[in-house]
């Protein structure tokens, strides 16, 4: 079996950040260092699981596609989160769920937009499809707010936010499960803007290499046995990412909330962020807008509820869903902000450029904690 140029690189890039990150991790490179080979190392990790779940599309259909790379896209968060819980972190891992929120929906969407509309023009994209998307996004967050808003206006339910989190959870798992046949059978075969039919990879180089498009089609065997190896190396990585954060966090004077918000959501979000923004260069904006917003819908229904669940079990911390004032009112304004923006089915790179200023105005007001 011959890969295509774009696959052989990165799967290449992937053995060299992963194993640079594993020698950093037990040569004593300092603090700084191992954190950000680490942080790399799950960036493009994260790539490598997409582009494996992209080769199982064939089988999948386009639609249970999307949200099975979706989910497994957000692996590495999750490896995070979970390591991050074991070693008391909370606070991280909460800011890492409403970063990967803010992160998708603020900065990468921006970044779509400014691409898209500084080469093309303002463009056009399912309206219906991204009104749908993002009403579900502010109503799934409206359910996450609930028991972080009764224990801030001390409710009678004030000092039971942990049973009322998992019923949250469990609520929001259920929702997730009710919306699948509805996402796996929508199929965004053409964009608005151009009437070409939606690319069958995501990433990469379709049509490279001495195969040309055959060479892109990988064995289902191969397929699964890279998603299996991906998400293994993703475990170890987020170990020693875990390890490497509290020390960094120290040397570069960041607070554990500004980690969680942007590294870690940034770096567990590598799929969307670059997805997002090469189909909107190329004009497929109705796809792009898609797989954008799809990534924090599922932080919100799957992500969080998981982790909240899974912390009763693995040891370390429990999650609540009881985040601070300041990150429950963030979380709600840009949610809104979502539906604001895609309403039209428009977008301009001037609106892109106020969603990546907004983002980094956030970003700022967490710099100190």
């Amino acid at each position: 079996m011959k890969l295509a140029r774009a696959d052989q690189r990165l799967l290449g890039l992937s053995i060299l950040v992963t194993a640079v990150a594993g020698i950093l991790r037990y040569v004593g490179a300092g603090n700084v260092l191992p954190f950000v080979a680490a942080a790399a190392a799950l960036a493009v990790l994260a790539l490598l699981v997409g582009r494996s779940v992209e080769a199982l599309g064939d089988r999948l259909g386009p639609g249970m596609t999307g949200v099975v790379q979706s989910g497994l896209g957000n692996l590495p968060e999750l490896f995070v989160s979970i390591f991050a819980l074991r070693a008391g972190l909370v606070g991280v891992v909460q800011a890492a769920i409403v970063g990967s929120v803010l992160a998708n929906v603020l900065l990468v969407l921006g970044l779509a937009f400014v691409v898209g509309g500084v080469k093309h023009g303002p463009q056009r994209f399912g309206a219906d499809q991204g009104r749908m998307v993002s009403l579900l996004l502010v109503l799934a967050v409206a359910a996450l707010m609930i028991p972080g808003l009764t224990s801030a206006m001390h409710t009678p339910a004030a000092g039971h936010e942990t049973a009322l989190s998992i019923i949250v959870s469990i609520i929001l798992l259920v929702i997730f499960g009710l919306s699948l046949p509805a996402a796996t059978q929508s199929q965004p075969g053409t964009t608005a803007a151009t009437g070409k039919q939606a690319p069958a990879r995501a990433t990469g180089e379709a049509g490279t290499g001495a195969g040309g498009a055959g060479a892109d089609q990988w064995p289902m065997a191969f397929a699964i046995g890279m998603l299996a190896a991906s998400g293994v190396a993703a475990a170890l990585v987020s170990d020693w990412f875990v390890h490497a954060l509290e020390p960094a966090i120290g040397a570069l004077h960041i607070s554990e909330t500004f980690a969680g918000l942007v590294v870690v959501a940034i770096a567990g979000n590598a799929i969307e962020n670059v997805v997002g923004i090469q189909l909107a260069l190329r004009n497929q904006a109705d796809y792009a807008v898609s797989v954008i917003l799809q990534s924090p819908l599922q932080v919100v229904l799957v992500l969080a509820p998981v982790l909240v669940l899974l912390s009763h079990v693995i040891g370390g911390s429990v999650l609540t869903l009881v985040f601070p004032p300041l990150l429950l009112a963030i979380l709600a304004l840009v949610t809104v902000l979502t539906v604001v923006v895609v309403f039209d089915g428009e977008s301009t790179w001037l609106e892109g450029a106020i969603l990546i200023g907004l983002y980094i105005a956030i970003a700022s007001a967490f710099w100190w904690g």
